[in-house]
């Protein structure tokens, strides 16, 4: 049986490394300079290999599912990386998004967990989606392969998200990313599965209160034409929308891991979380081995990811 919490979570780490020497570097720059392998320094003056937030909180999430589902413990992990430099490359968080930030500080002012997160429209950048992906591997342990048809389910996506970001926009983005990703394993042709998977989670929203209005903002995923949108139209900033787009339309227009995940840091601006969204899901269709070896072999603690990611996988298939 493949070991689908390696594929993805590696997937999502190696692109998120990509993108963190050009992050915030705008598109017309990195079209003169397109990045076409690992990089060392460049914004956070890191060597080649360096992941950032967009891993650490992933790492968070999965460590604290592999002892079961807990709130208060996810939260806690969260402080661990960001106080402590726990599930990090180098022993200290170097970059974190503003939502995210003030969800912390309320849960150390005794705030509870699942009240800690920014519920504004304000509130709708994409540190949530950027950590969601393990909570798939613990929803098929629980629910099985069809968790999107349980309501459980989904409830459990939006609590997971709302510990830090709690607006139903960034938690619709979450459902429909699980949703994605819970297809791409297997032998279902890509756009079928990509389909599939925003269909399934459009029509839970569809019948929910509260959630059904927010839909018009993911209208263009919809689209049977979507992923021939010309990159001029697709976004790539911190925007929880436009991440999720910008990813769902990289791996449409690409056909193996390395040429999504680079599509996704040459569209520039936030450029290691579009690429983490965008490589967790290449890592679920493409497996493991389809990361580019020098990629994986400059990762920084590679063997203390890997070793989390199998940890989490014994504890969810034992």
């Amino acid at each position: 049986m493949a070991n689908y919490v390696l594929n993805g979570i590696m997937g999502l780490c190696v692109a998120d490394a990509l993108g963190v020497p050009v992050e915030f570097m705008d598109r017309n720059t990195l079209a003169d300079n397109p990045v076409v392998g690992m990089r060392a320094y460049g914004t956070y003056n890191q060597p080649a290999g360096t992941w950032s937030d967009d891993t650490s909180m992933t790492l968070c999430l999965a460590d604290s599912l592999s002892r079961g589902l807990n709130y208060n413990d996810i939260m806690q992990n969260f402080l661990k990386w960001f106080k402590k430099g726990e599930f990090t490359p180098f022993g200290s968080a170097f970059d974190i998004g503003n939502t995210t930030r003030q969800a912390l500080k309320r849960l150390e002012q005794g705030a509870a967990p699942l009240e800690c997160g920014g519920n504004t429209e304000y509130d709708n950048g994409n540190g949530s989606l950027m950590r969601i992906l393990p909570l798939l591997f613990y929803l098929q342990s629980v629910y099985g392969r069809e968790f999107y048809q349980e309501d459980e389910a989904f409830a459990v996506i939006h609590k997971v998200s709302a510990l830090t970001h709690a607006h139903k926009r960034s938690q619709i983005a979450c459902g429909l990313y699980i949703s994605v990703a819970a297809m791409l394993p297997g032998e279902m042709n890509l756009k079928e599965a990509v389909n599939l998977g925003i269909g399934k989670a459009m029509e839970y929203y569809q019948n929910q209160e509260g959630f059904v209005e927010e839909l018009k903002f993911y209208n263009r995923l919809k689209d049977k034409d979507f992923a021939d949108l010309p990159s001029e139209s697709i976004r790539s900033g911190g925007y929880v929308v436009s991440t999720l787009e910008a990813a769902i339309w990289c791996l449409l227009n690409t056909e193996n891991y390395k040429d999504c995940v680079l599509k996704a840091v040459n569209l520039g601006s936030d450029t290691d979380t579009v690429a983490a969204v965008a490589g967790g899901l290449a890592g679920l269709k493409y497996g493991y081995t389809a990361i580019p070896q020098d990629w994986l072999g400059v990762i920084v603690k590679r063997e203390y990811i890997e070793s989390l990611c199998n940890q989490f996988y014994f504890a969810i298939t034992r």
